[in-house]
């Protein structure tokens, strides 16, 4: 019987994607086991053996069942010959990785490196997979993100502040972006466009004196610090600000049905592709339908589409 390995990274839908993967491949035939702590379990061989019943019950659980960690030691020679070593001594036929880009270029390693058959599921909250029109996490994160906004927006229209509320999003601003535009927000501050942040100052001041009392303002945590932008928007308008950081609960939480299903029908999909041989690639939706892209295109540079929203976001604000 094939047996293939299975390491992840965490966000919503992880784990439903784990199931599709584990009952798709038993449905070919193909037995899985799964790696606990990412790349660091493949290193000390140390997974557990995945079996329709072992993922029974986990499709709305946030996650990954299987845990996680940034492995430094695979990022050295020693380490991925340990891994490579172990995928040979268990006679893997390849392994799934469900993850980021960290964890995809870790597949692309093992692929183009040592010739280990591997198949990518995109799994980020950032959205910064190029050529990826959506990957698992990502619905959910905005929505955990837009709730807690709704909750903030509240406050700050009760106490007459400028919120300032900082999001996940070390290199795209997707989630920035997306959270601005559902939630209403005034200002979004994101790594992909340059705002004139004296003209921010300025239409601040401006609608305070035609009445207004509160603003919620987005960033992106690698665009600025919120705390940096509350400082300088209270020194330039006198205005009282407040921040609040949302951090990690943005990639907790229970899976939003659109990441259930994604994961669900990316996880077939690579399962298929393992018993068709079709390894070295990463997996995908392409205008709805299941697809694929080259590592080398996943692993570049992302960009998004900005204007648009940004502009949709100053007309409705």
């Amino acid at each position: 019987m094939k047996k293939i390995g299975v390491v992840t990274r965490d966000c919503a839908g992880v784990n439903a994607a784990i199931r599709a993967v584990v009952r798709s491949a038993d449905h070919f035939g193909i037995k899985v086991f799964g790696f606990l702590k990412g790349y660091d379990g493949l290193i000390s061989e140390n997974y557990i053996p995945l079996d329709r019943r072992s993922v029974s019950g986990i499709i709305n659980r946030g996650g990954t069942i299987l845990k996680t960690s940034r492995s430094q030691e695979f990022k050295t020679i020693k380490g991925q010959e340990q891994a490579v070593k172990n995928i040979k001594k268990m006679q893997l036929a390849g392994l799934i990785v469900i993850g980021g880009n960290g964890s995809l270029t870790g597949a692309r390693i093992l692929t183009e490196k040592y010739g280990i058959p591997t198949i990518g599921i995109p799994a980020t909250i950032d959205n910064d997979i190029n050529g990826v029109e959506m990957s698992i996490g990502v619905d959910t994160a905005v929505n955990v993100a837009v709730e807690a906004l709704d909750k903030i927006r509240d406050t700050a229209m009760s106490l007459e502040r400028i919120f300032i509320v900082e999001v996940m999003g070390r290199d795209c601003g997707y989630i920035a972006l997306r959270v601005a535009l559902a939630a209403g927000c005034e200002e979004v501050l994101i790594p992909e466009k340059e705002i004139d942040l004296n003209q921010m100052y300025a239409e601040i001041v401006a609608g305070n004196q035609k009445g207004k009392v509160s603003w919620i303002i987005i960033v992106a945590e690698g665009k600025a610090k919120a705390s940096d932008i509350a400082d300088s928007i209270t020194a330039k308008t006198g205005l009282e600000t407040r921040i609040a950081v949302l951090g990690h609960i943005q990639r907790g939480g229970v899976p939003t049905a659109f990441d259930r299903i994604l994961a669900s029908r990316l996880g077939y999909y690579a399962a298929e592709l393992f018993n068709k041989g079709g390894t070295g690639q990463c997996v995908c939706l392409k205008t709805g339908e299941l697809s694929t892209i080259s590592y080398e295109q996943a692993l570049q540079p992302r960009e998004i589409e900005v204007e648009g929203d940004y502009k949709l976001i100053k007309i409705l604000t």
